[in-house]
């Protein structure tokens, strides 16, 4: 190659920005999205704050990528939490820590960081093309588009794929094209997702929409503590999308699954037991629940439902052990264009140490398009952002090889 290599990006959401970043002083880098803006699942995460990273420690941020965690670790540790911060800094968009130890811009949305983060990538020389959709390889290995000027193709020097997961489809990420690389992929499943549950009328019509504050939920002995919001369907929020991995492997294997949830984590058994009397109070189950255990009306909802339950069983376990494992049965993950994120896509072993596929040379791949899940908390930007740029350095190096 006697000039910069060309390199086409296919997705301009984090990853591919990501990546187009760390390419561009090296090569001439064009960006294709099929929607008419870039970014915007990023927009719309920036609607609840936009959660960036996480500053737990290392060895448990990784292990929050479970059987991922390995062939992402070179990419999470090159591109770390802290960096993120300081590239962030960079941009002008100073960050802050939470209580919880998640990361957040100071302005508390992502328009300011995307704008940016895309007059950054101009100056760079990066182009970017909007309305390009991508439709696979021509017979001759050519990339195939469909733009509002017709059908167009690309031969370029490298090719990096960062199309996304096929979450949220209305904001780009359908998931379609897993149809160009049918022997590299898995099907897609939902993740971050809430589940289905077999409410009373009572509780689905009083309490739909009514969160489950300062809860733990425990399963298959993992326990996560935080919140719930109880749904006219189910249940989701932030400590069910935390287990909704396994959760809903389970009930792939087995039809269902039982989570357990305290509804008094800061007490213990014994203590919840003393404040309960032993026999009749002289007050209603009600009022017994919110002035001796503490509860809100929906989780006493929630165990007077289960004592109705357990009375028509006639296996009315005491009322200590509900308020603090109260099962709850799972029937089905809510479906995929509900989830937050996507599991499944390109297998892992189907790329090499430099996110190559390994029966495509020159062609990589980064983001959430890769088979990895992670829990919200700012896992999911943080790898987005760290395998955009490990692709982009193993592209880098194969080219080298390529001169």
């Amino acid at each position: 190659m006697t000039q910069s290599p060309s390199i086409a990006i296919i997705g301009a959401g984090p990853a591919g920005l990501a990546a187009a970043e760390r390419l561009a002083p090296h090569a001439r880098v064009t960006l294709y999205e099929r929607m008419p803006s870039p970014g915007r699942k990023l927009l719309m995460a920036g609607r609840g704050g936009l959660n960036l990273t996480h500053t737990e420690e290392q060895a448990q941020f990784l292990k929050r990528y479970r059987k991922a965690a390995p062939k992402l670790r070179t990419a999470l540790e090159s591109f770390t939490a802290g960096d993120l911060r300081a590239w962030c800094d960079g941009l002008g968009q100073e960050t802050f820590v939470g209580t919880s130890g998640r990361v957040f811009p100071r302005a508390m949305k992502s328009s300011p960081l995307l704008r940016a983060w895309l007059a950054r990538l101009a100056a760079l020389g990066v182009q970017l093309r909007t309305r390009h959709t991508w439709q696979g390889w021509t017979e001759t290995g050519a990339l195939a588009f469909d733009t509002p000027d017709g059908q167009i193709t690309l031969t370029p020097d490298a090719t990096l794929l960062a199309t996304g997961g096929a979450s949220w489809p209305r904001l780009g990420a359908d998931g379609t094209w897993a149809a160009y690389l049918p022997d590299e992929t898995s099907p897609f499943q939902p993740s971050n997702m809430g589940f289905k549950v077999a409410w009373s009328d009572i509780l689905r019509t009083k309490f739909a929409g009514t969160p489950l504050k300062r809860i733990a939920i425990t399963f298959q002995g993992e326990t996560i503590r935080g919140e719930a919001v109880i749904t006219e369907a189910g249940i989701e929020g932030g400590a069910i999308y935390a287990l909704s991995g396994p959760i809903r492997d389970r009930i792939t294997a087995s039809g269902s699954a039982a989570i357990l949830i305290d509804l008094r984590p800061d007490l213990d058994q014994a203590t919840i037991d003393q404040r309960l009397p032993t026999g009749r109070s002289g007050m209603s189950l009600a009022n017994l629940l919110r002035t001796r255990a503490g509860l809100a009306p929906a989780a006493i909802a929630l165990v007077q439902e289960a004592l109705h339950d357990k009375e028509r069983t006639g296996q009315l376990p005491p009322l200590g052990v509900l308020i603090k494992a109260l099962k709850i049965r799972l029937d089905a993950p809510f479906p995929l264009a509900r989830a937050i994120s996507s599991a499944g896509g390109i297998r892992l072993n189907a790329i090499d140490d430099r996110f190559m596929l390994r029966a495509h040379p020159g062609i990589f791949a980064c983001g959430e398009m890769l088979d990895w899940e992670a829990p919200t908390g700012g896992y999911l930007l943080q790898a987005c952002l760290s395998t955009g740029r490990a692709a982009a350095l193993g592209m880098l190096e194969w080219l080298e090889t390529q001169k």
